[in-house]
């Protein structure tokens, strides 16, 4: 189990420690690999305004063009643009998507210690799900702010002057589904996200520690994380796209995430569902290896510290 095996053998973790923990790591891990996200968003939607930009050069190429570029023209700034939203996002999204992981598939199994992979895909779904009804105002805000463009000297193309201000603008402009733009691919999304990345993880690290590869420590779970990232973003990818696209997207330019997609099709080709798939890794690669060392260690620690405070009781 994600939370369960790197328990200690007296006292697992409980519900409240796997979600504090996996909150906590989800923030940890967005202060590290933030850039990586921006610029993956900004290769994501560059293209959709094709038509109004034709004749200009392709403004972004690659993921260190990307952070270069951004830094040269907008400041260094600009690379953590979003970033409030984004912690707001993991203390909402990844602790219920990751720390109710195992609750979920307790749930699921009825308490059976030999759990399927079809109800481990069950509770990642459901997770996912859960996760982005509660979140999806803080993504959308998160998108917005690292697709906009900063400029220095006030020629900057800026919706948002700040977090605040982006859900009152956007529940003001769009209504309040508005915050929940693009809710459809982001549970579809996250639902493939959820099954890749936390399954992935779940019966990599459990094979390791079946046949004594690793034992329950930080190499392990190095391995199955990279592993989980790698999976996730092929994966992931198309729909990751489309979401980024229409929640970025101003009113009226997509009838629906379905429309986004087509457009994407017809006029980018399929390749267009693969942008930023070298950000992509690199953030979700780097994103698990961060999330989940920081979630087994603080999950760890405060179970240690839970068994102390008892003893001293």
């Amino acid at each position: 189990m994600v939370g369960g095996i790197s328990g200690s053998a007296d006292l697992a973790p409980t519900a409240v420690v796997k979600i504090f923990s996996a909150g906590t790591a989800g923030c940890v891990a967005d202060l590290v690999t933030f850039p990586l996200d921006t610029a993956k968003v900004r290769l994501q939607i560059q293209g959709e305004s094709k038509p109004s930009l034709e004749g200009q050069r392709v403004k972004y190429r690659g993921v260190f063009g990307t952070l270069f570029t951004m830094v040269k023209t907008e400041g260094p700034r600009s690379l953590y643009s979003g970033l409030v939203a984004g912690l707001q996002r993991q203390m909402s999204f990844a602790s219920v998507r990751i720390g109710l992981y195992d609750t979920m598939k307790q749930i699921y199994s009825r308490g059976s210690e030999n759990v399927g992979i079809g109800t481990r895909l069950l509770a990642g779904c459901t997770t996912g799900a859960m996760a982005v009804t509660f979140a999806q105002p803080t993504d959308v805000v998160k998108v917005r702010f690292q697709a906009q463009v900063r400029l220095p000297g006030g020629g900057s193309v800026k919706r948002y002057s700040s977090t605040i201000d982006a859900y009152k603008t956007i529940a003001r402009d769009e209504g309040v589904k508005g915050l929940w733009k693009g809710c459809l691919p982001n549970i579809t999304r996250n639902a493939i996200v959820n099954c890749s990345e936390l399954v992935t993880y779940d019966i990599i690290k459990e094979l390791i520690l079946k046949y004594n590869l690793m034992t329950d420590n930080m190499p392990c779970h190095f391995t199955a994380a990279f592993a989980a990232g790698f999976c996730t973003t092929i994966i992931a990818s198309p729909v990751d796209v489309v979401k980024t696209r229409f929640m970025n997207s101003v009113p009226g330019q997509y009838t629906g995430a379905t429309n986004c997609a087509l457009t994407m099709l017809v006029k980018e080709g399929p390749t267009a569902f693969y942008k930023g798939f070298v950000p992509s890794f690199l953030r979700l690669g780097s994103w698990n290896i961060v999330m989940f060392v920081s979630f087994e260690q603080i999950k760890r620690a405060m179970t240690n510290l839970q068994r102390t405070r008892d003893s001293s009781l």
